[in-house]
């Protein structure tokens, strides 16, 4: 029997736009339309705009709510306030990542979160089993749309229509578009200046044709999730289920930045402080093909000698780079460095490659 896809508010706008659909976290979802070259670029050089519809949304509220949920997530909310956001991880207690989210700082008693289309269930079930007393924790997957508008000249786009642009990165405005309400977020997934806007689900639509006239003017297209991979992987930023899996921590996923180490209390904390004290059993580094060929997930990586040290977690072909491009868990055993030379098993065919610390590429985030 075939999975039934979830659609998004979208749908049918993609389908107007010409998209090839591809499921996702459960979703039927845009994976290109032009093309994912010609998208990367347009980001990259000009803009574009995601419908990330799928991400999960939930609400954490009540008296104390910012205390419950700092004592649960890894990142230290104590060091944001009001108007801010913030990446953090949702681990278990042998320090597993459940899943990577964005948390919105509403006020000391909300907290709005945007987990992972697939893990969104699972990370409300983590909450509320640990909510005291007062503490409610709703999830509102469909109740909100996301769209991410990234690149260059994503400002002028949003100026265009009238919402504001000038917040630092990682910070937000609750704002209006022709008196539909829009919460806008410095924050991204591709390495450049962007946004992240969040209407009610019921006015993605409105909002995407606001936007999308003022993106194709300016050399600007509508993206898939093919291109949203493209950019990630050039900026080695992981994506769960790949770089990050109840079976990989943030020490080995060198996500440790999100990780309040001074917090007292947070789930997995003695697990992961133990990891960081004794040192990682693998790491993830990212490798850039030097010879022809294409890396995907799920390769084994090998020594200069042949020797099997590690397996690669996403892989693709970079566009900026116009080579293959991968991230790879490796064992510390092996003792790789920047420029170390390694090869990737292609179905028996070795291509070679050097061991790079990502990004691949400059971000342009702030």
């Amino acid at each position: 029997m075939s999975e039934t896809l979830i659609e998004g508010p979208l749908n049918a706008v993609h389908v107007e736009l010409g998209a090839a659909f591809a499921p996702f976290g459960g979703w039927s979802m845009p994976v290109k339309y032009a093309g994912t070259v010609g998208e990367h670029t347009a980001v990259r050089e000009a803009v574009g705009i995601f419908d990330v519809s799928h991400l999960g949304k939930a609400t954490v509220a009540g008296p104390g709510a910012k205390d419950f949920v700092n004592r649960v997530l890894t990142a230290d909310l104590g060091k944001i306030h009001p108007g801010k956001a913030q990446y953090t991880l949702c681990t278990n207690e042998s320090g597993g990542v459940i899943d990577d989210l964005i948390v919105y700082y509403v006020s000391d008693d909300e907290l709005f979160l945007v987990p992972n289309a697939a893990n969104t269930a699972a990370v409300v079930a983590h909450l509320v089993a640990r909510a005291p007393e007062g503490i409610t924790v709703t999830d509102q997957h469909r109740d909100y749309a996301v769209l991410a508008v990234q690149g260059p000249k994503s400002a002028e786009v949003l100026q265009a229509v009238g919402l504001p642009t000038e917040m630092e990165y990682m910070a937000y405005e609750d704002a209006s578009l022709n008196g539909t309400p829009v919460r806008v977020c410095r924050t991204g997934y591709t390495g450049e200046h962007g946004y992240e806007l969040i209407p009610a689900w019921g006015d993605a639509e409105t909002v995407f044709r606001a936007l999308l006239p003022e993106i194709t003017s300016r050399g600007g297209q509508p993206a898939g999730l093919g291109a949203r991979d493209t950019l990630r992987t050039e900026m080695g930023y992981p994506l769960h289920g790949h770089e990050l899996t109840v079976d990989i921590t943030p020490v080995q996923a060198r996500a440790g930045w999100a990780v309040g180490w001074k917090k007292p209390e947070f789930v997995g904390r003695d697990a992961l402080l133990a990891e960081k004290e004794a040192g990682p059993a693998r790491k993830l580094w990212g490798l850039r093909a030097t010879g022809k060929g294409v890396l995907r997930a799920d390769l084994t990586v090998l020594s200069a000698d042949g020797v099997p040290i590690g397996t690669t977690t996403s892989g693709t072909f970079s566009p900026s780079l116009k080579t293959g491009i991968a991230l790879a868990l490796i064992d510390s055993a092996a003792g790789v460095e920047k420029g170390t030379p390694v090869s990737v098993d292609v179905r028996g065919r070795a291509i070679e490659c050097e061991v790079v610390l990502p990004p691949f590429v400059e971000a342009n985030t702030k």
